[in-house]
């Protein structure tokens, strides 16, 4: 198994595990069709797409989305829900978050629901902070802010 970034070829997993997740909980949101339109805007703007390879098959992903040289949001984690469980989630927070300090990054935040608890407790358990518990303005399955300090 390794983790590979920015690998165009993998941008339709991407997409497509999102949307199986989001479905699983929430609704696709027109955010979510305008990146699964173009999900390589991405990278173009400076983001980093990770896809966690199993014997050719992508079975993981996360982004980076650069909101600056300091600040990015960590975004899209998604896993195929046959390989939940197995850790796979931590292993691709753990890779963004190096990945995010060799670029200089200063903070990280993301964008949860607080009905997906075992995510949230990931997240609290890498060092993620609540920063805020409200409804997002961009996203309706959005209501906590947690953010990290690299």
């Amino acid at each position: 198994m390794h983790i590979e970034a920015n690998n165009r070829s993998h941008l339709s997993e991407f997409v497509h595990l999102n949307e199986l997740w989001i479905s699983e909980y929430f609704s696709i949101e027109q955010v979510d069709r305008d990146l699964a339109s173009n999900p390589a805007k991405v990278i173009d703007n400076g983001g980093i797409v990770f896809s966690l390879v199993k014997d050719g098959q992508v079975v993981g992903v996360c982004a980076l989305f650069k909101e600056s040289d300091e600040r990015y949001q960590l975004a899209r984690m998604a896993v195929r829900p046959d390989m939940r469980g197995q850790g796979l989630g931590r292993m691709l927070i753990e890779h963004a978050l190096e990945q995010a300090k060799l670029v200089g990054a200063q903070s990280l935040y993301l964008l949860s629901n607080t009905v997906l608890a075992p995510a949230i407790a990931l997240y609290e358990s890498v060092g993620f902070n609540v920063t805020s518990r409200c409804q997002h303005a961009v996203y309706s399955r959005c209501n906590i802010v947690m953010e990290r300090t690299l």
